[in-house]
């Protein structure tokens, strides 16, 4: 292991089965709550810097929104094939510290009202690509720090704190933004990547460096590594192949759903972002089940049930009618069942993933997936936007289906996790 076992103490006894007794993994969880609550502040927090400060328009905003989201599909396969070459630590010590720089010399900037358009777009892209970075290493890292049978209750808690984050970083940076002033609110912003510094940098266990090679490969050469493990392992290939098959539906839904809400049910846009925001509480709940469940049913079980039941709750939507009295609660219960058993997938799938990767292409293998899953969003936006011109909301909304989950080797995986098959040693 990279580091050293995490199943045994400095003086050869067990460790303590429960993480929560692993002081570096406490670290770990601290800096990456911290750090997801930084990122998504922060994704408020710059469109109103934007609008309020800089009197940006329709335009300017999806330009700016389109540059700090650009960096996943640019730099995801790269920054997978660099990070397996480093420590994980570092390298999230540094997005960290980037991203600290970034936001406070933006907020500083905005105080002396020098920051304009163009400069906000650099901050933007740099907060982005620096989140990149971090969150493929803190997943790695997790491999890298417990061990393999920790891997549920790990990313348990790590997702946990990012659904949490989801709910509260937007909400936090808005009203930053309102109570205080945008500059302020970025710079608030930036002490929450210093925090996350701060806590990741105390990690104690040795982390080693991965052997390399006299003469590295070229990252083209890694990057398709990483593309053949993850097409050549049946369940990789299948994990991939759910995850773009669901992120590019869920987008075309989404484009729908909120076209349905307003237009249809006639909703203020005040109770469409409750209704959005309900997931989020489900998700934490999705996250505490995936601690427990594939244990006990087994991870194909839980998969293939989890998606159809939640995609099924989601499904139900189309055929709501009526005031707000009926429809808002109905709504509600939707997201929250849809946000639970979603997330409870995610973090199951995430398990299955780091198992059967070996620790060196772990980087690469989070970067693959994460790629081919959102690479398609924008297109499933765009098909959503066309079918519910031409088919209506109702109708549309029947696009997302668990059949690729149901129909693949997870849905086979039993209660223990395989363990990553005997390949040749990547290149490194």
């Amino acid at each position: 292991m990279p580091f050293a076992s995490s199943a045994e103490s400095a003086s050869g006894r067990p460790a303590p089965p429960h993480l929560w007794h692993d002081r570096d993994f406490r670290r770990l969880w601290v800096g990456q709550t911290a750090s997801q609550l930084g990122e998504h502040a922060t994704l408020v927090v710059l469109p109103l810097f934007a609008v309020l400060t800089l009197d940006a328009g329709a335009g300017q905003l999806g330009a700016l929104r389109a540059v700090g989201q650009a960096p996943v599909l640019l730099l995801s396969l790269f920054v997978g094939a660099w990070v397996d070459r480093w420590r994980t630590r570092t390298v999230m010590v540094l997005a960290d510290a980037g991203r600290a720089l970034a936001l406070g010399g933006a907020a500083v900037a905005g105080l002396f009202g020098a920051l304009g358009l163009p400069e906000l777009l650099s901050v933007a892209f740099a907060v982005g690509a620096l989140s990149v970075f971090f969150d493929v290493s803190y997943q790695t890292s997790l491999v890298r720090l417990v061990r393999r049978d920790q891997l549920v209750a790990g990313n348990s808690a790590l997702e946990g704190s990012r659904s949490a984050a989801q709910i509260g970083g937007p909400a936090l940076g808005g009203a930053l933004v309102s109570v205080l002033s945008a500059p302020i609110a970025a710079a608030s912003g930036a002490l929450f990547f210093a925090l996350s510094f701060l806590s990741i940098r105390r990690i104690g266990r040795r982390e080693s460096v991965p052997e390399r090679a006299a003469r590295p490969p070229r990252v083209w050469r890694r990057i398709r590594e990483g593309l053949r493990f993850v097409v050549g392992d049946p369940s990789l290939r299948a994990v991939g192949l759910a995850s773009a098959a669901f992120q590019f539906f869920f987008a075309a839904v989404m484009t729908v759903y909120l076209l349905f809400l307003p237009r249809d049910l006639h909703l203020p846009g005040s109770v469409v972002g409750l209704v959005l925001a309900a997931t989020g509480p489900g998700a934490l709940l999705g996250s505490l089940l995936a601690a427990h469940l594939p244990g006990r049913f087994g991870h194909g079980t839980v998969l293939v049930s989890a998606a159809a039941l939640g995609d099924g709750a989601f499904l139900f939507v189309p055929a709501l009618h009526g005031p707000p009295a009926v429809t808002v609660p109905a709504l509600l219960t939707a997201a929250a069942v849809f946000g639970a058993l979603s997330q409870l997938v995610n973090v199951t799938v995430m398990a299955v993933r780091q198992t059967l990767t070996p620790d060196g292409m772990q980087g690469r293998v989070t970067a693959t997936i994460n790629f081919v899953g959102m690479g398609l969003t924008p297109l499933g936006s765009l098909l959503g936007g066309f079918l519910a011109d031409a088919w209506g909301t109702r109708t549309s909304l029947l696009l997302l289906s668990p059949v690729v989950m149901a129909l693949s080797p997870l849905a086979r995986l039993g209660r223990t996790l395989p363990a990553p098959p005997g390949r040749p040693a990547p290149s490194t």
